[in-house]
């Protein structure tokens, strides 16, 4: 049984683990205190790849009291030389007395080893504090792991009866000024954010953080199935841009590789791109969370494709009507049997408007 010291001070490693947030990636977002005799005696997280993990940071800090101490980290420490040594390593070389890890590592070809070279040390090991507050930190990195593609956020803007744009493609500025900068936060979050040729050749979008502080960019993708995109489009401007073709010709590519964009091809059925392919290309990227800020088809081609996890929408009290631009572009359904259902998580209002987030099931 865990006591509510014990609580407390996972609690305070997934604070710190959520530091990380917008800079982990792709490593997972990682807190981790040493307490000695009911005090904090160090703690750290892990702030970027390639330099030291929340273990190191927070054992370093301990320094010599680390010695017979209590290790709370959000994550089984790792057992394998990666750009850094195994965290586990240094556990046992600090001599620390427990180790107390919210969740097991995700990926099956290393789960559980960090912690049994612990046992195997002589030192005693409890695993799944807090673990589902702890896997909501890093559920792309979970999902990269286990299932080979990144977790796939759609994300809408649309008025209260589900309007995005005017039937003209007008839509700016449905939403609010707060609302914007909420969704930027997304941005941030996440390793890539996408959309579609369709969104890029009517608003033009840069598809970059800048609302909020961040030192990391998200990779900027583009579907764009016959590579229509102009290379005067601000979304080559700045850091490069992936775009995701199902054909082009040889000139098309070269001019927009001289534009400085990267092409990728992946065809599909016909003149689309296969978006299951596409996520895999991403993950083996390091691609951990995605964003899809796109319009109706797009949106609705990741749902046909059993592609998204995660739904982001924000909701303007105000109406468009029935010709305004549907968030979703889905086959007419014959039965409400055939409907997707969600599971709504979170409904908050941001500024004037209302965000509503669910998970697709």
């Amino acid at each position: 049984m865990y006591s509510s010291a014990d609580y407390g001070y996972m609690a305070r490693a997934l604070g710190l683990a959520r530091r990380g947030l917008y800079t982990t990636s792709p490593n997972p977002r990682v807190g981790c205190v040493v307490v000695k005799e009911g005090q904090v005696v160090g703690e750290g997280w892990h702030e970027r790849a390639g330099e030291p993990h929340a273990e190191v940071h927070a054992v370093r800090a301990a320094g010599s009291r680390a010695h017979g101490a209590t290790v709370y980290v959000t994550l089984e420490p790792c057992n394998h030389f990666g750009r850094t040594p195994p965290c586990s390593e240094a556990l046992i070389a600090a001599q620390v007395g427990r180790v107390v890890a919210a969740m097991e590592d995700p990926n099956p070809q290393v789960a559980g080893a960090g912690l049994a070279r612990l046992r195997g040390a002589g030192i005693p090991t409890e695993c799944g504090l807090l673990e589902a507050e702890a896997r909501l930190l890093n559920p792309g990195f979970i999902s990269r792991v286990t299932r080979g593609r990144p977790w796939v956020v759609l994300k809408s803007a649309a008025s209260l009866d589900g309007r995005t744009a005017l039937k003209n493609g007008k839509s700016f500025w449905i939403t609010g000024e707060a609302a914007r900068r909420d969704a930027h936060r997304l941005r941030a979050r996440s390793c890539a954010v996408a959309t579609g040729i369709g969104t890029v050749l009517a608003d033009d979008p840069r598809l970059d953080v800048r609302e909020v502080e961040t030192s990391r960019q998200p990779l900027k993708v583009v579907f764009d199935s016959r590579l229509r995109m102009p290379s005067s489009a601000r979304v080559l401007q700045g850091a490069p841009a992936l775009l995701i073709a199902a054909q082009a010709s040889r000139e098309t590519q070269a001019r927009l590789e001289d534009a400085g964009a990267e092409v990728l091809i992946i065809p599909g059925r016909g003149p689309v791109v296969d978006i299951p392919e596409a996520l895999g290309v991403l993950a083996r990227r390091g691609i951990n969370e995605l964003m899809v800020e796109a319009g109706a088809r797009l949106l609705g081609a990741f749902l046909a494709a059993g592609a998204a996890d995660e739904w982001v929408a924000y909701l303007a009290p105000s109406l468009l009507g029935d010709d305004g631009r549907g968030m979703f572009a889905i086959p007419e359904l014959a039965d409400l049997k055939e409907r997707r259902q969600l599971e709504i998580r979170e409904i908050r209002q941001v500024g004037r408007d209302l965000r509503v987030r669910a998970r697709f099931m």
